[in-house]
């Protein structure tokens, strides 16, 4: 199921980035990022459409995912 971004309160948003961006096995390339900077990146990214966030109801999770255009 599909979450809009603009439905969550901000710190709910931010939380939910950072979670994201925190874990085990993202590569960001060889340039290191800042929580800052990567959680900016993919919030950028929600904003433009270019990702979006999935919300898994069997196991309540949820995912940022690419959106292919």
């Amino acid at each position: 199921m599909r979450i809009p971004w603009q439905s969550l309160a901000d710190e709910t948003l931010t939380a939910l980035i950072e979670e994201f961006v925190s874990r085990e096995g993202t590569d960001y390339g060889q340039h290191e990022y800042t929580l800052e900077e990567k959680v900016s990146h993919v919030r950028r990214q929600l904003k433009c459409g270019d990702a979006e966030i999935d919300f898994d109801v069997e196991s309540s999770t949820c995912n940022i995912v690419a959106v292919t255009k």
